[in-house]
């Protein structure tokens, strides 16, 4: 059995992610799907200090549509519980009221899924920089393998899988996770190490590194490549385009606080601005 935990806040990229889960029963018999929805809660808005007079009115505004709104999600999820009943897959919903991560890291902790399925938008420029994503903190800090799908994703669509890396550390768990993707998804396979200016190395020691990862977890199928570019993350996402991959795999160290800002995270840069679904795995 596999478990799926999908964060899901009614939005078509959201719908997609839960597509892409429970279309996981195409190569597993028994899929267990929770979906989550986390409703913020909302921020006071009276300024007033001994309360009353017309700063308590939006108060009392917002109090009644964060009412409604939960009433409406509510619904909206028995409507999904009942367009699921029947279905090949076990499926639940859990509605929480407070901070989105918050929230969605608590359910990782405590129902310890084995994949997260989210949807994500992306952001750019001064958004990207101040406020950042639920998404990318969620892969950033998430236990488990985490798939961001901003389209439409069908299963069985997804031929080419590229697995970016430097290879420079052999780590059991990660092998193991890129083994059972590959079992999942039954795709070509494209281990590549990203050669940059401020990186550089010849393709004689890269592809040393990749051979003894394959020799080491005894891969199959596997293509090996290296690819120029200026930045590590342009570079696997014109990999991927190149290659014209269904999928981008990767590894992040889930880096926070002031390291973090320093040097941001490859990963969630990609996840952000790639295109295309992205698997992630935070490695100790």
């Amino acid at each position: 059995m596999i478990k799926v935990l999908v964060p899901f806040d009614f939005s078509p990229t959201a719908q997609h992610a839960l597509n892409f889960a429970t279309s996981l029963t195409e190569v597993y018999h028994h899929v267990e799907i929770s979906v989550i929805h986390v409703l913020e809660t909302p921020v006071t808005t009276g300024m007033g200090t001994m309360g009353g007079g017309l700063e308590s009115i939006p108060d009392f505004q917002n109090q009644i549509f964060y009412m409604e709104l939960i009433e409406t999600r509510k619904k909206q999820f028995k409507e999904l519980e009942e367009q699921y009943e029947g279905s090949k897959f076990s499926f639940k919903s859990k509605l929480v009221l407070g901070n989105v991560f918050k929230g969605i890291n608590e359910a990782i902790q405590k129902e310890s899924p084995d994949l997260v399925i989210m949807g994500s938008k992306g952001s750019s420029g001064l958004e990207e920089v101040i406020i950042g994503s639920n998404t990318e903190k969620v892969v950033r800090n998430a236990s488990c393998p985490v798939i961001t799908i901003k389209a439409d994703t069908p299963i069985d669509k997804m031929k080419k899988v590229v697995f970016a890396s430097d290879f420079r550390e052999s780590d059991d768990h990660v092998a193991g996770r890129i083994k059972r993707m590959q079992a999942i998804f039954d795709a070509e396979f494209y281990f590549v190490v990203i050669n940059t200016p401020g990186n550089f190395e010849t393709t004689r020691e890269s592809m040393e590194r990749i051979r003894t990862f394959v020799r080491k977890y005894q891969f199959e199928n596997i293509k090996a490549e290296i690819y120029n570019s200026l930045s590590e993350e342009s570079g696997i996402l014109e990999f991927a385009d190149d290659v014209q991959a269904d999928m981008i795999a990767m590894t992040t160290h889930g880096r926070t606080g002031l390291l973090h800002l320093i040097t941001g995270s490859i990963a969630e840069d990609v996840v952000n601005h790639s295109k295309r679904p992205v698997w992630t795995y935070k490695t100790k």
